[in-house]
């Protein structure tokens, strides 16, 4: 049998009800009341708010407000490779990475041996829970760039990544650098495993392509990547 209990989440229970009553007619005059909870998540021992629970509820509500506002704040001075955050509607991140070599995982139905491999320059947009990955022909960026489709598999024509069952762990005071960190780690550690619509997103067979690269360790030829339809600027919020 498989031990499974690590996937659980935490269980919560009731502990406490705060119930507010005002003044019929005066919105200012007020007080509250709190509730102990018992085994059968009923209310008792009803009693005015005192200043100790006060103090308690207050220290909960600073604690999750900091960690909200950690969220996305470089540790240090803001990266080079970083080009745009948006910390305030959705939480992304826009970076480009250097054309480099990477260890890549493939599912043997490919037919393609993992190992480390030349991947070109790419252009990433992340949020907590999705990702969008593009190519640059080269490593000049500017709103202007037109984006070249990553030359990898388990992608959409929107740059989209089809995590499948790859769990991501994005704390919510995130910082910056990690966030970028932990997204890269995401993608180069998940498995490879199907084209998307059967599209090749270079110019040739894709599987042939990396099968060649992963044997003789070349760098990416970026002639053979192909242009998608968006530019940098398409990716600003």
């Amino acid at each position: 049998m498989k031990n499974i209990t690590q996937n659980f989440g935490h269980l919560y229970h009731p502990v406490k009800t705060l119930v507010v009553f005002k003044k019929q007619g005066n919105e200012n005059d007020c007080y509250v009341e709190s509730y102990d909870m018992d085994n059968a998540g009923r209310p008792i021992n009803g009693h005015p708010l005192s200043v100790k629970e006060c103090h308690a509820l207050a220290k909960a509500l600073t604690m999750n407000l900091k960690k909200g506002q950690g969220f996305l704040i470089p540790e240090g001075l803001l990266p080079k490779n970083v080009l745009h955050i948006d910390s305030q509607t959705d939480g992304s991140v826009i970076w480009h990475t250097p054309a480099q070599s990477q260890q890549l995982l493939f599912l043997s139905s490919l037919n393609i041996p993992c190992g480390i491999a030349g991947v070109p320059a790419l252009l990433w947009k992340a949020k907590k829970g999705s990702l969008q990955i593009f190519a640059l022909p080269d490593e000049a960026v500017s709103l202007q760039t037109v984006l070249h489709k990553a030359p990898f598999f388990n992608l959409y024509t929107d740059g989209r990544v089809c995590m499948g069952n790859v769990r991501t762990s994005i704390p919510a005071n995130c910082c910056l650098e990690k966030f970028i960190q932990l997204w890269e780690y995401h993608f180069f550690n998940s498995y490879f495993s199907h084209t998307i619509h059967g599209e090749s997103p270079v110019k040739g067979n894709l599987i042939q392509l990396w099968q060649q690269l992963l044997k003789t360790g070349e760098a990416f030829p970026a002639e053979l990547l192909t242009p998608s339809k968006y530019q940098l600027k398409h990716l600003l919020p």
